[in-house]
């Protein structure tokens, strides 16, 4: 059994699809990272995902049970933090986070919970503040302890870096990490690097559609079908003359000094191009291959 399988899922506003025709299956502790542009339709799935707004068509599992129909037992088995993260700001943080938890029919003692909750996430030295008070990234691990507190089986997470320092993101990374050991989690974000750094599967959603959907070592392949070599010479060097070298596909300039050559039959031309610089009198500085990165892939599927 999927922890999570979605079929022929479609959400219409009017003569608009949010969603269309988006068919996902997650099994038990993946860690699947949700990419795409904004309005592509991330948040819309997470929300029909999360029982809070009902789909136009299809149908939407979690652990076998159907959302519309056992939206209550859902809303127990998984933990929901959404993007704008709305929070009691009057309230203080031990105090929310423990009347978030009695509305959970949970084994837990609640002291103990609470305080287990907030070494975990990092909100020690706030812990006695309003929510009112924090900065928005201490406000986005309040909403990640709320989210945890009731021990869920599936996490779904809808940019729970937002407004995070670089610091702050180790951390909150390293916790979902950890997560991801023994539970399911659906993580959307623009940041690329959170997804490599913790995600095995990328499922990338363009207009309402999937348009990629695979771990993520072999969707950093899908970027482009050519190899490119990063050179960069001391001299000033024509494009008519790199071009004439005969292993060179295509070129892009970087700027004056640097090009990325494109090889053909995606073979390494390294040599074919210190060849070239020898003839020529030109000194390389440095020569690379290039990698394509997760930014790469989501920007030729998604443009």
């Amino acid at each position: 059994m999927h922890s999570v399988e979605i079929k022929n899922l479609v959400k219409s506003y009017g003569s608009q699809k949010a969603l269309d025709d988006v068919n996902i299956c997650i099994d038990k502790g993946e860690v699947v990272g949700l990419l795409g542009p904004n309005g592509a339709g991330k948040s819309t799935l997470m929300k029909i995902l999360t029982a809070y707004i009902p789909a136009t068509s299809g149908s939407v599992l979690v652990n076998g049970q159907n959302v519309d129909e056992f939206q209550l037992d859902i809303r127990r088995q998984l933990g929901y933090l959404p993007e704008n993260n709305p929070l009691y700001t009057d309230m203080y943080i031990k105090e929310y986070l423990s009347f978030v938890l009695k509305m959970y029919s949970t084994p837990f003692n609640t002291k103990q919970r609470v305080e287990e909750m907030i070494e975990l996430t990092g909100l020690g030295r706030e812990q006695k503040k309003k929510i009112g008070a924090l900065s928005k990234g201490y406000r986005q691990r309040v909403g990640l302890a709320q989210a945890l507190i009731h021990d869920p089986e599936l996490l779904i997470l809808d940019e729970p870096t937002s407004g995070l320092d670089p610091n702050q993101l180790v951390d909150i990374r390293t916790i979902i990490s950890d997560l991801g050991k023994t539970k399911t989690i659906l993580l959307s974000t623009h940041i690329m690097q959170e997804v490599e750094a913790v995600c095995g599967r990328v499922i990338i959603i363009d207009k309402g559609k999937i348009v990629a959907d695979d771990n993520t070592s072999k969707l950093s392949h899908m970027g482009t079908n050519k190899i490119g070599f990063k050179v960069e010479f001391k001299e000033l060097v024509n494009k008519s003359e790199l071009i004439k070298i005969t292993s060179v596909e295509s070129i892009e300039k970087i700027n004056n000094n640097i090009w990325i050559l494109y090889s053909k039959s995606n073979k390494d031309i390294r040599e074919d191009i210190f060849k070239f610089a020898v003839d020529k009198g030109y000194s390389v500085l440095s020569l690379s291959q290039t990698e394509t990165s997760m930014e790469d892939v989501f920007r030729n599927l998604t443009k």
